[in-house]
């Protein structure tokens, strides 16, 4: 089994590489409203990689937060940030390609957002599962300090005990 360690160092690169997603997805979507502004056509959903891109922005630097303090709590909000990133994504992809249908066409943009969507996506699943393999062995972690600490206090119980 991997250490903590290990498993925080993975979840520090991960976030890493989802808060570049996130800026790539918020650039993106930017210039695809710009496009669309130009073309004069207003689509339902064209902000949607933006907001994508900042849910993955924001689960990337709780991701780092998390890889540093491994409390619970940082844990818990971690998860919930990759979940909000796994929907904002997955609606991402479901916007710009009705978008697409609607234009009888994909332009280059919309593809990238597609592809910077999809790969948020596992990013944000592989995180959440690293954070609960995180959490997992700090458990461990800290049952077996508990179990060593209990076994020093009856230890010297006993100790104390024959002595009288």
């Amino acid at each position: 089994m991997c250490s903590s360690q290990n498993i925080a160092w993975s979840l520090a690169v991960l976030s890493f590489v989802e808060m570049g997603f996130g800026v790539s997805s918020i650039t993106v979507g930017m210039l695809e409203g710009r496009r669309t502004r130009a073309a004069l056509k207003t689509h339902h959903g064209e902000g949607a990689p933006v907001w994508s891109g900042v849910a993955f922005l924001i689960c990337g630097l709780c991701g780092m937060l998390c890889a540093r303090r491994r409390t619970g709590l940082m844990m818990i909000l971690f998860c919930a940030c990759c979940i909000c990133g796994l929907i904002s994504g997955i609606l991402n992809v479901q916007f710009v390609r009705a978008a697409a249908r609607r234009a009888d066409f994909m332009s280059s943009l919309q593809l990238a957002s597609i592809c910077l969507a999809c790969l948020g996506v596992t990013v944000c699943t592989l995180s959440a599962w690293l954070t609960c393999r995180l959490a997992s062995a700090e458990q461990q972690r800290m049952f077996l300090e508990r179990e060593v600490h209990h076994s020093v206090e009856m230890t010297e119980k006993n100790k104390s005990g024959c002595s009288s």
